[in-house]
């Protein structure tokens, strides 16, 4: 991960949903339009976590477009180094603060000072039992019929781990620049996959883009590859809505992961 993972803007506007429980996780949850219970998505958010309003607001979104109950699981841990400046504690947990995105100070002393240490208490091997767990839950307890679930940044990994072969947790994938991801990780999927890929992204390399576009259609799954030209990783959860290019490009991509999820979710047997 780098310093693209911690850049972006903040979006303006009011979430709709609540905040309650997944399994043992807190959640933001945003319900579907028409009550239903059938389908779900788990959104595995970047590493600002949970509680940033551009999260939220796109778990809005996809309650409303694909009639689904949106899960946002905190997945935070217990900070070791607290540091109110760089990070916002809730519920004894940590998320990157938003001031690390606003304030270019801010941003580098984390990018210098503390970054590494939130990558390795964030990392695959500490979350993926949490991130499998909640899955589970929206199945085996909650009753949901279908399940889908999209990661950014730092949740493209979880996605691809929730999906793969044999693990029955999740009916379909998708995913925006996602980091952390192996190629391991891309010939073991399983279920049907949506990538959503800036032409610039130092975490989805082109190397990456490329084993991906080779693999996944030998893989008999369906598989929705979208590229945005000219725009760079973090383009669909924490772009510029002022700038014309990335505003298309964050509505485009959030379009796509609606209609992929409609398409594979409701009308899959």
């Amino acid at each position: 991960m780098s310093s693209c993972c911690v850049s972006g803007f903040q979006w303006n506007g009011s979430p709709q949903g609540t905040e309650g429980k997944l399994g043992n996780l807190n959640a933001y949850i945003a319900e579907s339009q028409q009550g239903s219970r059938d389908i779900a998505i788990l959104f595995i958010a970047d590493l600002f976590g949970w509680t940033l309003n551009n999260n939220r607001l796109l778990a809005d979104h996809f309650a409303k477009e694909v009639d689904a109950t949106v899960y946002v699981p905190d997945l935070s841990v217990p900070s070791l180094f607290p540091n109110r400046i760089l990070f916002k504690g809730l519920y004894d947990g940590e998320v990157v603060s938003e001031e690390t995105m606003n304030d270019p100070k801010t941003r580098d002393h984390f990018l210098q000072h503390e970054f590494g240490a939130w990558v390795q208490r964030n990392s695959k091997e500490t979350r993926a039992s949490a991130i499998h767990e909640a899955a589970k839950v929206l199945k085996e307890e909650l009753g949901f019929r279908k399940v889908g679930a999209i990661g950014y940044c730092w949740g493209g990994w979880a996605v691809f781990q929730l999906g793969a072969k044999g693990k029955n947790l999740v009916d379909c994938i998708s995913t925006a620049h996602p980091s952390l991801l192996t190629k391991e990780e891309i010939d073991n999927v399983g279920v049907p996959v949506q990538i959503l890929a800036p032409e610039h992204d130092s975490q989805f390399t082109p190397e990456l883009k490329e084993h991906a576009n080779k693999t996944i259609p030998a893989l008999n799954v369906a598989y929705d590859y979208q590229y945005f030209p000219a725009l760079a990783h973090g383009f669909a959860a924490r772009g510029d809505r002022n700038n014309k290019m990335q505003k298309e490009g964050l509505e485009r991509a959030k379009n796509a992961a609606s209609c992929w999820f409609a398409s594979q979710l409701h009308l899959r047997d």
